[in-house]
């Protein structure tokens, strides 16, 4: 059922000549399986949120996007959470919505995932989105509309983190992207099962065959693809990405 609704909601996308749909479906790898959504960025209106248009605080969950493009006549068909944060949901590293830096960028190592460098960049610019390790970002300063710094790279130009362990027993519902070399598709997955950094950075490099992929979390990881009939719900959560269309090209 949930695939008609989707190729459904594809086609009158692709019938209007509206912005188009992130697809999502599941995929196995090594005998684990993923869900992947897959964003194309020359038709795809993808977009970073954090707090709240009006009231400037943390919006925290799916639902709370929903209602802000709801507004703007748009509809929500992908979410995932993008970035790690402080208590306060701030971001821990650099975040740039809109235009606007909201919090600049972190180069030095540190405590946990995000300080265990390298760590990278996500970020999307006009008809393109990439993901850059920390120190190269700083060196070319590309201009970025939205961008969400975490950590660590689990890809970098075709390596696995070099700190990755094949045999570790540090095992979550992982999450994070990866994108094309071209910068036209995003690759955002999330792991079925739990799984240690270095089986979910090989369904990356080796299944998907990117060359660069950025974690965005564990513990909190959720993904929101009504196409597939999932909202998941947890933690409030900091920084999160989605894709969204107009709302009359939206199939219930």
């Amino acid at each position: 059922m949930w695939k008609a609704r989707l190729w459904i909601l594809l086609a009158v996308a692709f019938g209007s000549g509206a912005v188009q749909a992130a697809e999502c479906r599941g995929e196995r790898f090594e005998g684990e399986s993923y869900t992947v959504c897959a964003v194309d960025m020359a038709r795809d209106d993808l977009r970073l949120f954090l707090n709240d248009a009006e009231a400037g605080t943390p919006l925290g969950s799916f639902g709370a996007i929903e209602d802000q493009v709801k507004a703007e006549g748009k509809a929500l068909v992908f979410a995932m959470n993008a970035g790690m944060y402080h208590a306060d949901r701030s971001p821990v590293g650099l975040y740039v919505e809109a235009g606007q830096e909201v919090r600049g960028l972190v180069t030095r190592d540190g405590p946990g995932n995000f300080g265990l460098l390298p760590n990278g960049v996500f970020c999307i610019r006009e008809g393109r989105a990439d993901v850059i390790e920390t120190l190269r970002f700083e060196r070319e300063r590309p201009r970025c509309r939205d961008a969400s710094q975490s950590g660590p790279m689990l890809v970098i130009d075709g390596a696995l983190h070099p700190r990755f362990l094949k045999d570790s027993d540090s095992l979550y519902i992982r999450n994070g992207v990866g994108t094309s070399r071209d910068g036209r598709r995003a690759f955002f997955v999330i792991s079925d099962r739990a799984v240690n950094f270095h089986t979910f950075g090989r369904f990356f490099r080796d299944h998907l065959k990117l060359r660069q992929a950025l974690y965005f979390d564990g513990k909190v990881s959720r993904l929101y693809a009504p196409a597939l009939g999932r909202s998941d719900i947890g933690f409030p959560l900091g920084p999160m990405v989605g894709a969204v269309i107009d709302a009359g090209t939206a199939v219930d």
